[in-house]
């Protein structure tokens, strides 16, 4: 990983950044699509990648950028106060880009309580590290998702000012969230905006996710496993279309407003799975040979509570410039091909591609109805105590 170079640290040496952007929880799937993109885009910009590297996150994500002189990792917690305000201070941040979190609904049914710690907790502790940084940070883009609209069973598209309505705990943990930094935007003037993106699938997702999921269980000859009916469906965009989304908004966007991020690519999940056993070569067509598809098909039971759909009105993004360029078609095929040579980036995932993960279960991870070879505690996916090192400590963490 590159780190910061003598002459080049926005507080030492001869030369100043035109931006340092703390990318939270960049190792992860969208945010690492940002980082590469500011990066490469921006060779003035510095972007700082601070991540704590959970299980679904993976440094080899950003090889492409690791010895670009822009580009710097830091190891760490949101919730490690002292190293957030060391950083801020030391690498003299203008702007944070606020993605980690806790992101898949079928985990929370398992622990919820990991949600609230990463994604309640984390994003207050990021806020509080804005508020005392203040005359710094000049933006804070927050990431949150269309599902705290909850189910959109009107049929009418969420707008940025329909009203928060989570049905799960993950949803329920990132209305809590936005909570909190619309009242630090109000009470402290913090530079803020929110973002609520419909679903995102490429490269670089780890396989807990449908799109990858399915991938993976075609990849070892499995069938599909599908939530219910399969008929609740949800709109897809691509990741790089995303990742051109967040510049849009960091260049464009208006402090204090919220922005939908979504696509015309509404695909129930029985859709999806036929799309992906076509463009793998399984079925020529599972719409014509019916048969053939139900052999490669199982149906699963539901998750407690299966959103409908997330229909967005985006009309606010649009009106920055920003459109939709990926087809889902061809959004696919670049995913399916990237799966090809790097489904090992996370090493053993077996565990994330049954019908029903509970990674972070207080007691085991649930797999097909028996406990993995090693029962993952709620210690072990925890986020770190709130205890925080010292400012010498936290020099020795970036690396």
């Amino acid at each position: 990983m590159a780190a910061a170079a003598a002459g080049v640290s926005a507080t030492t040496g001869d030369k100043k950044w035109e931006r340092v952007i703390m990318v939270t929880g960049g190792a992860g799937f969208i945010a690492s699509h940002v980082v590469i993109l500011l990066v490469k885009k921006y060779p003035t910009y510095k972007i700082i990648n601070y991540d704590k590297l959970d299980y679904c996150s993976s440094l080899k994500n950003l090889e492409c950028v690791e010895d670009y002189p822009n580009y710097e990792f830091v190891h760490g917690d949101i919730l490690a106060a002292d190293l957030v305000n060391f950083v801020i201070r030391k690498e003299n941040v203008d702007t944070i880009m606020h993605f980690a979190a806790q992101t898949h609904v079928d985990n929370s049914f398992g622990n919820s309580l990991t949600f609230t710690r990463n994604n309640v907790l984390g994003t207050h502790s990021l806020l509080e590290a804005a508020k005392a940084n203040r005359a710094r940070v000049s933006r804070f883009i927050h990431v949150s998702t269309d599902e705290v609209y909850g189910e959109g069973s009107s049929g009418e598209p969420s707008h940025e000012g329909t009203e928060m309505d989570p049905t799960n705990p993950y949803s329920a943990s990132k209305a809590g969230a936005e909570h909190l930094v619309t009242a630090y935007r109000r009470s402290f003037d913090l530079p803020i905006i929110i973002t609520r993106g419909n679903n995102v699938y490429g490269p670089h997702q780890f396989p807990e996710k449908i799109v990858p999921k399915f991938i993976a269980q075609i990849s070892r000859g499995r069938k599909l496993t599908l939530h219910g009916t399969g008929t609740n469906t949800r709109n897809y965009l691509f990741v790089e279309d995303v990742a051109r989304a967040f510049d849009v908004i960091l260049h464009k966007g208006e402090i204090g407003g919220v922005y939908n991020i979504g696509g015309d690519n509404e695909r129930s999940n029985l859709e999806v799975a036929k799309t992906l056993l076509a463009a793998m070569g399984v079925i020529p067509d599972p719409d014509v040979d019916a048969d053939a598809t139900a052999k490669h098909i199982t149906f699963v039971s539901d998750r407690p509570f299966n959103d409908l759909r997330y229909p967005l009105d985006c009309k606010r993004l649009a009106a920055l410039g920003w459109t939709e360029e990926v087809s889902f078609t061809d959004g696919i095929a670049r995913t399916i091909e990237w799966y090809k040579t790097n489904s090992g980036n996370w090493g053993d995932i077996e565990s994330a591609i049954v019908a029903h993960p509970r990674r972070g279960n207080l007691t085991t991870e649930v797999t097909e109805g028996k406990a993995p070879s090693k029962a993952i505690t709620d210690d072990e996916t925890a986020v770190e105590p709130a205890s925080t090192p010292t400012a010498a400590a936290a020099a020795a963490k970036t690396t």
